[in-house]
């Protein structure tokens, strides 16, 4: 790959640049990027500090106040003992404390491990022995299927949000202003792990893949760049925020957009369309049965939907069918599949603009920093329309596993 990236991309990336990562790992990068993802933050709350960041409920806040809370948040953790490197765990659904809690373990350079809302005890009590975590945040309806305190002894502050809990602490504790003032941003590498994301394979225990800020950085910027995301888009999250889509093809790329996220505690197509439009909502990332959903709904053509111009999907192929009603009820809309995987950061491909209708059999090409070959067995590559192996190489792809 030259530097310009693939050619089904043309011109749409900015300077790449051969670098040297994980030791001797030779690959491209954007050579002007943010190098964490407190400096994310911080530059959206420069380029756009009266705007929108988060919207859920009734509750907003602007990218100055993200920046004040996650600031609060880091002063509460760290005067709790948490240090640089420290692992802080997320049992959150979807809700504001979610992206407060991950940007103030980044700006202390601890290690956001954002755990399913629907895992159960055995699977929690491994994840939290298995990272280590200091710090378990919660919601405080899942407080029964929390492991016992006697078999996490590092397990030192339990935080609950939505509600009291035995044996923790309220979120709003953490945000509460006579905390001594936040500390100086952590220096953090940007091969330095910043999330823990446990992703389970098809035979033993769940591995935690080490998202780097490296990695979400770049993810982040293939993400806005591609899909021309800026200060006044706005997206809705309507996937879970502890998976690797929701954490990083929304939260972390709408802040790299210095855009608005909104974000809906469960995905319900009667609420979600209303909410769109009072939103101006101009984009999306959803699995193609949720665009179905929004389609069966009787009153769609009451909703006004003409913000909506990015429709990304991945996870299934989206039939016919849906681009061509989608095409009559949002006109503006271009659809644009997306190729991933926990373990590349989320996105190794992306359809360019316009194809989607006439490719559907491909899930896109590789985005500006990603090299894609398929192999053979023996690691040879093989001829064009050959079947083999995928094999991604680039910023985004992990190091390891924790």
């Amino acid at each position: 790959m030259n530097s310009s990236g693939h050619p089904d991309w043309g011109d749409t990336w900015p300077a790449l640049r051969q670098e040297a990562h994980y030791g001797d790992r030779v690959v491209t990068c954007f050579a002007d990027r943010p190098r964490s993802l407190h400096a994310m933050l911080q530059e959206a709350a420069v380029r756009n500090p009266d705007g929108d960041a988060l919207v859920c409920g009734d509750a907003r806040l602007s990218y100055r106040a993200l920046l004040e809370q996650s600031g609060l948040c880091a002063a509460a953790l760290a005067a709790r003992g948490v240090q640089q490197g420290d692992r802080v765990a997320l049992l959150l659904g979807n809700r504001i404390e979610f992206v407060v809690t991950l940007f103030a373990a980044a700006r202390l350079g601890a290690v956001a491990v954002p755990i399913s809302t629907r895992e159960q005890t055995p699977g929690l009590a491994y994840m939290l022995e298995h990272c280590g975590a200091v710090v378990l945040v919660f919601e405080a309806e899942l407080a029964a299927v929390l492991p016992a305190p006697a078999g996490l002894p590092q397990l030192r502050v339990r935080v609950a949000c939505g509600g009291p809990a035995y044996g923790a602490e309220s979120f709003a504790a953490l945000l509460c202003p006579a905390t001594p003032p936040a500390p100086a941003p952590a220096v953090v590498a940007e091969e330095d792990t910043a999330a823990i994301l446990y992703t389970s394979g098809t035979t033993g225990r769940p591995k935690g893949a080490m998202l780097t800020h490296l990695g979400i950085v770049h993810s982040s910027m293939h993400y806005q760049i591609a899909m021309g995301l800026g200060p006044a888009d706005a997206s809705i999250a309507a996937v879970p925020l502890s998976h690797v889509t929701g954490l990083v093809a929304l939260i972390t790329t709408l802040v790299r957009a210095a855009g608005k996220l909104v974000i809906m505690p469960a995905f319900k197509a009667a609420e979600f369309l209303p909410l769109a439009a009072r939103e101006r909502m101009t984009h999306t990332l959803m699995v193609p049965a949720m665009y179905n959903l929004c389609l069966l709904q009787p009153d769609l053509a009451a909703h006004d939907l003409s913000a909506w111009r990015i429709g990304a999907f991945g996870g299934a192929p989206m039939p016919l069918a849906t681009i061509r009603t989608l095409a009559t009820q949002a006109p503006k809309l271009v659809l644009m599949n997306c190729y991933g995987s926990t373990e590349t950061t989320s996105p190794s491909t992306l359809m360019p603009a316009g194809r989607t209708e006439t490719q559907l059999a491909t899930v896109g090409a590789p985005l500006g920093c990603v090299e894609m070959r398929v192999m053979d067995d023996d690691g040879v590559e093989v001829p064009p329309g050959t079947t083999g192996e995928i094999w991604i190489k680039g910023p985004m792809v992990v190091p390891g596993y924790w």
